[in-house]
């Protein structure tokens, strides 16, 4: 394929791993970043061979030589610059959470049907064979019917000044992290009849940062009577991204299941043996690049499309009203 050419708005940390790194693997050109402090920009694309530095995010938008925008920006800003972005006729990989809530969610999935563009929301894991087994698991009958899905995404709390505890660039624990393990009970799905729908939820606000949520716990229910358990909290004592899929006859687990490429293991245990997998440590990020190449070259179907976000996000504001909470606001550029 035609190498893609793409621009990155910002130079947020995560862009080293899941872009900057994916491109030299896969071929795809980095021709441009934009940050607010141009020195940032600068510095950035030094480091990273990236070809060029625009002066503002629109500025990077109109570049024509530029095909497709990665967009790593805090999460209140994903929404606004993704919509921008596929104004300016752009495709978009950008980071999840891809919008503040639904009614941006549908917006914007409402923008990408209207302009014919491709649009990927980044939830890197899903397209991991990590994932991908555990969903083989299930779909193939050997651990017997589903029964239960347990997702668990906690960590140490960033610093106060993150802005991932701040509510109008819509921070918390469930859009940080939780999102994962909500999105992660949505890829079963297919296997238990159907979407899971929420069943309840209890969340707990960060000291001095109301409306913020520090920790969030969910229980859902899948049409075939499966359960969803989802614990998400940004006030942890270690790191736990990790994920169960229990089934009739037996059980898998993955330990790490966000970040394979550290942890590839998937251990399935049955009545009769117990064994581990190894799935292979090449990264996630660089699965998703080459599946959002596919997509913008051949047309090929995405696992985290707009609609999928669109789900997600109805799924994470049900939790925040569940919990007593309000669905994260919309942010202003």
């Amino acid at each position: 394929m035609e190498p893609l050419r793409i621009g990155i708005l910002g130079t947020a940390r995560i862009a080293g791993r899941a872009i900057v790194e994916p491109a030299k693997l896969t071929g795809a050109r980095l021709v441009a970043v934009a940050a607010r402090d141009t020195g940032r920009a600068e510095t950035f694309a030094a480091e990273h061979g990236v070809e060029r530095v625009h002066a503002s995010y629109q500025q990077l938008l109109d570049d024509p030589e530029i095909e497709a925008v990665y967009n790593p920006l805090a999460n209140g800003l994903h929404g606004p610059w993704n919509l921008r972005a596929l104004a300016a006729g752009k495709h978009v990989l950008t980071e999840k959470p891809s919008t503040s809530n639904a009614a941006e969610a549908l917006e914007v999935r409402d923008a990408v049907r209207t302009s014919g563009l491709v649009f990927m929301e980044a939830f890197h894991y899903a397209y991991h064979p990590v994932m991908r087994r555990l969903q083989e698991l299930v779909a193939k009958g050997e651990l017997g019917d589903l029964q239960q899905v347990e997702a668990t995404m906690v960590m140490p709390p960033p610093p106060d000044a993150d802005p991932r505890w701040s509510l109008p660039l819509a921070g918390g624990a469930v859009m940080d992290v939780g999102c994962y393990a909500l999105h992660a009970q949505r890829m079963f799905g297919p296997y238990a009849g159907g979407a899971p729908t929420l069943v309840s939820a209890r969340a707990g606000e960060r000291k001095r940062m109301p409306g913020v949520d520090e920790w969030l716990n969910a229980d859902l229910e899948f049409p075939n009577g499966a359960t969803g358990v989802v614990r998400t909290s940004m006030a942890a004592e270690d790191v736990e991204f990790s994920l169960k899929v229990v089934g009739s006859r037996g059980e898998a687990f993955a330990p790490f299941y966000v970040l394979p490429q550290k942890d590839d293991r998937v251990i399935v245990t049955t009545k009769e043996d117990t064994w581990v997998e190894h799935l292979g440590t090449r990264t996630s990020y660089t699965y998703q690049l080459e599946a959002f190449a596919g997509a913008v070259r051949n047309g090929a179907p995405l696992l985290t499309d707009a609609d999928d976000a669109l789900a997600t996000m109805e799924l994470i504001d049900a939790c925040y009203v569940a919990a007593g909470m309000a669905p994260r606001p919309v942010s202003a550029i």
